[in-house]
């Protein structure tokens, strides 16, 4: 029997807690099918939800979850399930100390006594709160990360990562890889095989390995430097152009070196680097939207050279433009799909 505790509080995400029970509880009745012809006999899967209190939590949507019991960080468990809150700013989250402090002891005690310790999305914060994460490799949602690694420079974040395990902690990333975290989990004391039956059964893509491809690389302008959305603007209004820093710097009359600083400290990247994050983000909208061939979407967005605009766009999203294009369009391009081929 492997016992599997989801810890769960309010706020959660509840999709969190019913889709890694539906897993376990599929791997189980594949279990039996698979039992008779296993050499070695295969675990049963049990889980407790549970609240630090015992009283049913409720989730984010308003949604009242029921719950087995309260926390026990002396009770054995084979793996603690760490969900996820679910908040615009995570400084709410981390805010409520007497919770935080509760958790974060009991996840420690679990990890003593040898536990599996598993989390997703945000619930990543909790780990890296007990400071489990520290000098260890994790993961998370791809829209916290910048967010995350500020607040825990000593986890070895992988944003782009669907799921990370070191250590006997498993982590992964935005909120639906809670299913890819489950069948991680039924790996682990079950084995590949009974894990990947249960994927299929499910299915569950196990081979995403990736969130780039998911991420916003430039959000809402969300700052109050005036000089750098002036700055910003000019860059949105002027894609197709080549770029040169001085000429930029020159427009807003200020030196190259103060627009740098400024655009680093407002966006947190270079000027260069968000230019070519804003020209990927636009190319990605016009393979979503509009039935163009991959040398106009090159084209619209700056870049004369194909090669270049193919390669930079596989690593800022780990797809190429064609495989891009096949998972997200709305449309269909003839016209992509022939000017891949010829590439």
């Amino acid at each position: 029997m492997a016992t599997i505790r989801i810890w769960v509080y309010d706020g959660i995400l509840a999709s969190g807690v019913a889709g890694a029970i539906d897993v376990l509880n599929a791997a189980n009745h594949l279990r039996v099918r698979e039992a008779a012809r296993s050499a070695t006999p295969l675990p049963k899967f049990a889980w407790r939800v549970e609240s630090l209190d015992g009283q049913p939590v409720k989730a984010a949507s308003g949604q009242s979850i029921a719950v087995d019991g309260h926390i026990d960080a002396r009770r054995r468990a084979e793996a603690v399930v760490i969900t996820a809150p679910f908040y615009s700013d995570m400084d709410q989250f981390v805010g409520r100390r007497e919770q935080l402090s509760a958790l974060c002891a009991a996840l420690q005690r679990q990890r003593k006594a040898g536990a599996v310790l598993a989390a997703y999305c945000t619930g990543n914060y909790l780990l890296a709160e007990a400071g489990l994460l520290d000098g260890r490799v994790a993961t998370t949602h791809w829209a916290n990360a910048a967010d995350f690694a500020r607040r825990y420079p000593r986890v070895e974040l992988r944003a782009q990562e669907v799921l990370t395990m070191q250590d006997g902690i498993i982590s992964s990333g935005a909120v639906t890889s809670y299913l890819n975290l489950a069948v991680r989990l039924v790996e682990v004391f079950a084995g590949e095989k009974l894990a990947a039956m249960t994927a299929k059964s499910l299915l569950i893509d196990m081979n995403r390995i990736s969130q780039a491809s998911y991420a916003t690389l430039v959000g809402e302008h969300g700052h109050a430097d005036p000089l750098v959305a002036r700055a910003q603007q000019q860059m949105e209004a002027n894609l197709q152009q080549g770029f040169q820093l001085s000429e930029l710097a020159a427009h807003l009359n200020v030196s190259e070196r103060t627009l740098n600083r400024r655009f680093k400290q407002a966006v947190g990247l270079a000027p260069l680097e968000y230019l070519q994050n804003l020209r990927i983000e636009v190319a990605k909208q016009l393979l979503e939207t509009r039935p163009i061939g991959l040398d106009k979407v090159s084209q619209r967005v700056g870049y004369g050279d194909l090669s270049t605009f193919r390669q930079l766009f596989k690593r800022k999203t780990g797809l190429s433009p064609r495989e891009y294009q096949k998972r997200f369009a709305r449309v269909s391009s003839p016209e992509l799909a022939e000017s891949e081929s010829q590439s």
